[in-house]
């Protein structure tokens, strides 16, 4: 029974979430591409054997595959579904074939089929936020501990994950940056903290540890709490004009972008562990968590940050990616010639062994948190 419910909360879930935003993803990607004349001969949701599939009038093969952990457009020309041409079958195609093939458009408007993808992530971020904070008022991260920092004052004060923090030094605590507020305004770092725990109220009186902290790209070593957020949002109740909700559902997903590239900088220049990179096993166990202890507009906003994320990562000039595709575009344009296949497929075997990389480092790391949470 148990595992019936794991997979309920756990696998499901997740698969839903992750055909959503590729589904999304590949749609900007082939959208645009039908627009500007490229063939598209497969659209496909996952990987390996086909489950189902369908041909539409223009000859583009639908398809859902067994292994649910992605997806791709394969344009018409390309060798597999990385968009590496078939250099020596284009030889032998006509020409009015090489006008509707992906590596023979000017680099331009492959630049825009590329860019496509992560525009459309952004835009279903965006259209997310907008539709909350029109239909039910702003976001806001509630005061409830998410996990708490070993060896932290609030470890050792006993401040558990799921505790609410009602008040600290007098204060009412009402989102999860007053933490911080007012343990910055602590005097002599000491902390008369007031938490719900359950039915309980507890009162905890305890001085705060310093931890080496980094913002903005400076490293700082501070007095702090110890603790992370919860994955959960709670809503003011206070529906925003139409306008009002674009406009800062536009902001907060800026906002996300920017703290995401705060992130990634400080942890390519050292001031920040790569313990945070996560990859498909954090994804799903996240997308469980959220499932099996909040509500859909928790889930629903988890889904439009991935799809930030999602969007930015495709960005990052890495061969394979759409921004790999974005870069050699640009060169191609600014050498007024086609980089030679030699050169490219150089690049994207980097690139793959790049991606390899990151997705066996972000494995380690998701399998390491799971042990650390089955023994916690």
């Amino acid at each position: 029974m148990e595992v019936i419910t794991n997979i309920l909360y756990y696998v499901v879930p997740f698969i839903v979430l992750l055909g959503i935003l590729v589904f999304v993803h590949e749609l900007g990607h082939f959208l645009v591409a039908r627009a500007l004349g490229v063939k598209v001969d497969e659209f496909s949701l996952g990987f390996g054997k086909e489950l189902w599939g369908r041909d539409d009038k223009k000859g583009t093969r639908w398809k859902i595959c067994a292994v649910p952990l992605g997806g791709y457009c394969k344009f018409f020309g390309d060798e597999d579904a990385s968009s590496v041409a078939e250099s020596e079958k284009l030889k032998d195609l006509s020409d009015d074939e090489k006008k509707h093939v992906f590596q023979l458009m000017p680099p331009s408007r492959r630049i825009l089929i590329a860019l496509a993808g992560p525009a459309a992530n952004y835009l279903f971020a965006i259209l997310v936020f907008a539709t909350i904070f029109w239909s039910f008022g702003k976001m806001t991260f509630p005061p409830v501990v998410g996990e708490v920092i070993m060896g932290s004052a609030a470890e050792k004060a006993g401040i558990l994950a799921n505790d609410r923090i009602l008040e600290i030094n007098g204060k009412k605590i009402n989102d999860f940056d007053d933490i911080r507020y007012e343990v910055d305004l602590a005097v002599d770092g000491k902390v008369n903290v007031v938490l719900q725990r359950g039915d309980d109220v507890k009162t905890l009186d305890f001085v705060l540890e310093k931890i080496s902290n980094s913002e903005d790209g400076v490293e700082a070593v501070r007095p702090m709490l110890g603790v992370k957020s919860v994955n959960v949002v709670e809503l003011d109740q206070k529906p925003l004009s139409l306008f009002e909700a674009f406009r800062d559902a536009s902001i907060e997903t800026w906002d996300i972008t920017a703290a995401t590239l705060r992130g990634v900088g400080q942890m390519l220049t050292g001031k920040r562990g790569g313990e945070d990179v996560g990859g498909i096993i954090r994804i799903a166990e996240l997308s469980g968590d959220i499932s099996k202890q909040s509500g859909w507009i928790d889930f629903v906003v988890f889904m439009a940050l991935l799809s930030i994320n999602l969007g930015l990562i495709n960005l990052f000039p890495i061969p394979l990616l759409d921004g790999g595709h974005i870069v050699i575009c640009f060169l191609e344009i600014i050498v007024g010639r086609e980089l030679s296949s030699s050169f490219k497929e150089m690049l994207f075997r980097s690139g793959f062994v790049l991606i390899m990389a990151l997705m066996i480092y972000a494995t380690w790391n998701d399998v390491a948190r799971l042990i650390n949470r089955w023994f916690a």
